[in-house]
């Protein structure tokens, strides 16, 4: 791995920006910017948004609010968590969250190590840059991100899936 040594500046509105099922992620700091030690991106989650329940096996993933309110479900625990707050998901920790809210949220995720960033560019809709909103996940999409979440260390516990 070459070593980075150039700062990374991104202005409001820039940073590569996909949809990921639902969800808008405008990536801040990737593996090639921080030599692999972590990924940073904010995401907007519409109303009913979020990920199905999933667990890392590879990185800790961590969340700030900066707007609205999102809801995570932490094994068994429910936290509802508004603007300011923090929450870190250890390796292993089965975990996900939702917009459970009638308005958009907006956090920023980042995770260390970084290398999952790329998951979501292998399966995610390219947006231009300052979208804040994004189309419904299809079902292909859906099913692309079941196969292969898998090669990034991610169990997605999914309960009926058909």
């Amino acid at each position: 791995m070459t070593t980075n040594i150039t700062p990374t500046i991104r202005k409001p509105n820039e940073g590569r920006t996909i949809a990921v099922v639902g969800d808008v992620y405008r990536f801040m700091a990737t593996s090639e910017d921080t030599n692999g030690k972590y990924a940073m991106w904010e995401a907007i989650v519409p109303p009913g948004g979020g990920p199905p329940p999933h667990v890392h096996s590879r990185e800790e993933e961590s969340f700030y609010i900066l707007e609205g309110e999102i809801t995570f479900q932490i094994g068994e625990e429910r936290v509802v968590a508004r603007i300011g707050m923090f929450a870190n998901m250890p390796v292993g920790t089965p975990h996900s969250f939702k917009n459970e809210s009638s308005q958009p949220a907006k956090m920023l995720i980042s995770i260390a190590p970084a290398g999952l960033e790329k998951m979501f560019f292998e399966f995610g809709v390219p947006l231009s840059e300052g979208s804040n909103s994004a189309l419904p996940p299809t079902k292909d999409e859906i099913e692309k991100l079941l196969t292969i979440a898998p090669n990034y260390g991610i169990e997605i516990r999914v309960p009926h899936h058909e």
